[in-house]
């Protein structure tokens, strides 16, 4: 393999993926682990209350960070993330001075950031869309990739 740009670049959006992606798993897993004492008290920021909240809350952090790990559906499962940052963010931390809401808005950036650029080549969607295009140039007749809408 031949280290280029390109491969320098998924190799640090892998990191960046499995870095954030276990740093989030760790709240997740906290809020997962402590569901019974949290659920009476949660935030409720959307008014769709306390244990719904830290359902959704849980949900993100768990599965969505598990998807960007791995490099699945990477764009959508930042797009929760994100969402839960903007609450943190902007809602539960609101009037807090910023030092309590950095950590929020460097998680919002790198979402964000996931957001646009993809999760690289070092992930499941690329396998996986590769296969896919793989798949459909076998079944155009001249041997091609069909062309796909865009």
């Amino acid at each position: 393999m031949k280290l280029d740009n390109e491969h320098l670049a998924s190799a640090g959006m892998l990191l960046l993926r499995i870095g954030i992606g276990a740093m989030m798993l760790v709240h997740g897993l906290a809020k997962l682990n402590g569901f019974n004492e949290m659920s009476g008290s949660f935030p409720d920021p959307m008014g769709v209350g306390s244990q719904l909240s830290l359902i959704l809350a849980i949900g993100a952090e768990v599965g969505c960070s598990v998807l960007l790990m791995v490099g699945l559906g990477t764009r959508l499962a930042a797009i929760p993330l994100a969402f839960t940052m903007i609450v943190a963010l902007f809602v539960v931390h609101g009037s807090d001075p910023w030092k309590a809401k950095e950590l929020a808005a460097v998680y919002l950036l790198v979402y964000s950031t996931l957001v646009l650029t993809g999760p690289g080549k070092f992930s499941l969607d690329h396998v996986l869309l590769n296969r896919k295009a793989s798949s459909s140039a076998k079944d155009s007749p001249e041997g091609h990739a069909a062309p796909t809408a865009g």
